[in-house]
């Protein structure tokens, strides 16, 4: 009887819908906006890389990857150093973030373009961005070529958040981060929550009796 309660609620109430064909691309969306920081090692100078093409792809160990076109000055100095850090900014670098897209580190010092604070990282040598409000420090353990990008597949060694994203216990609350997302080519600020994981299935909480 429970189970079927859950079904029910979780029950999409159909209307009409039509779908066409659309050609092949990357269409998936929303997708985060960082900025991932590298070198400052091994001769390479401290830069910085917009990318919107990360994501989570192991829990243990933790790993995440990001996708860089060789052409890119970044891309040497990550598959040199075999490091990087994945720092996810807020809205308030949303126009730092997009220049760091649109100039390249062989010609700009981003950090000095942008007036973003280059920071020693825990267990890194490329500095973290103390700005952003997560800094996400990555050990690169393998690259594959996979046309017009290259995937780094990184461990995650170490972790650095802003402390207005704990709370009194201690607890992690990454809704406070006022992050960016990015689709179809802009960026977005993440709106109202919807629920948390399993509020499909959480019990209704009984109405306190007077």
């Amino acid at each position: 009887m429970i189970q079927k309660k859950q079904r029910e609620r979780a029950t999409i109430k159909h209307e009409p819908i039509e779908k066409k064909s659309f050609k092949p691309g990357n269409v998936l969306a929303p997708v985060p906006a960082v900025l991932v920081s590298c070198g400052g090692a091994a001769g390479w100078k401290p830069n910085l890389i917009t990318i919107a093409w990360t994501g989570s792809v192991c829990s243990d160990p933790p790993m995440l990857s990001i996708s860089v076109r060789p052409e890119r000055y970044s891309h040497d100095i990550i598959q040199t150093t075999k490091e990087f850090v994945v720092n996810v900014p807020s809205i308030r670098q949303a126009k730092a973030t997009d220049w760091c897209g649109m100039v390249s580190g062989r010609n700009e010092d981003k950090f000095a373009g942008t007036g973003l604070t280059p920071e020693p990282a825990l267990k890194v040598q490329c500095p973290i961005v103390m700005e952003c409000p997560l800094n996400i420090e990555c050990s690169v353990q393998q690259s594959l070529k996979l046309g017009s990008h290259t995937m780094f597949l990184a461990e995650v060694v170490a972790v650095q958040v802003s402390s207005a994203l704990l709370d009194a216990k201690g607890r992690l609350r990454l809704e406070k981060g006022g992050f960016l997302a990015f689709a179809v080519g802009q960026y977005f600020a993440l709106g109202r929550s919807l629920g948390r994981f399993g509020f499909s299935v959480q019990k209704r909480k009984k109405k306190l009796r007077r």
